[in-house]
Parts: structure tokens; sequence; C-alpha cells
């Protein structure tokens, strides 16, 4: 009667182990609850006049916003709610100056103005509620 030498296993059992992997790796690296991208201000970009461009948008937590300016003239800066109200980066505040960022949302309001003196003012700001 042949026998198995141990540590060794059939070609069933190999295959049941790669498939489980594969489906392990794939559970990993892709989450149930797929997130989305969408670029602020659509063809327009990030400019002047925005706020309303999230109305009728659902965003949820880990979606990502693209912020496309011209990074000559332009910025983008993470605020709280206080700071978005008077249109005032604080010193802790993430600042972004590409004019291609990406930045994923955090649950709740998330808000964005741009930093460059008055921009805010005009109207350079944005709040989005993520879920």
């Amino acid at each position: 009667m042949a026998r198995q030498a141990q540590g060794r296993c059939s070609a069933s059992q190999a295959t049941t182990v790669a498939a489980t992997l594969i489906v392990l790796l794939f559970l990993r690296f892709h989450s149930t609850e797929a997130t989305s991208t969408f670029t602020v201000g659509d063809t327009s970009g990030w400019t002047y006049n925005i706020q309303s461009w999230a109305n009728g948008k659902q965003f949820k937590a880990g979606d990502t916003l693209i912020f496309n300016y011209d990074a000559s003239i332009h910025n983008v800066a993470v605020v709280d709610g206080n700071n978005y109200q008077s249109c005032r980066a604080s010193p802790t505040s993430k600042s972004f100056s590409s004019g291609k960022d990406q930045i994923k949302l955090s649950k709740g309001r998330n808000y964005f103005i741009c930093s460059i003196p008055g921009h805010c003012e005009a109207g350079l700001k944005l709040a989005v509620d993520a879920s």
C-alpha cells in the first residue's frame, strides 16, 4: 500500500487551498461597499460659486473627490466648520496645491475652501456630507 509522505497534499487539496487563498485575497482588497470618485465641479472644476455642486449627489465615507484647478491661482484646504464659515484655514488645516488633488471623504460633513485671500469669500468653498 502506497503512503503519502508527510507534509504533502493531494492535487485536490492543493486546488482547494489555492482557491481559498484567492477568495481571501479578493475579499481583502475589495471592500463589500464600493467607493466612488467624483470630480468637483464636473467639467468646470474647482471654481467660484461651487457650493451647489454637491446638491443631489450621495457621498459615502471613503469616496474620493478630485479637485481640478489652475494651481497657479488656487488651492484646496480641508477645514472644520468654523474655518469654513470664516473662510480661514488654520495652521493645522491640510492644504493641497497640485491642481489635480484627490481627497478621500470622512464620515460626516467635510469642508473645503480655497485659502488664497478673497477666493473663499467670493464663493470658492464646498461642504459635502458623507454617510
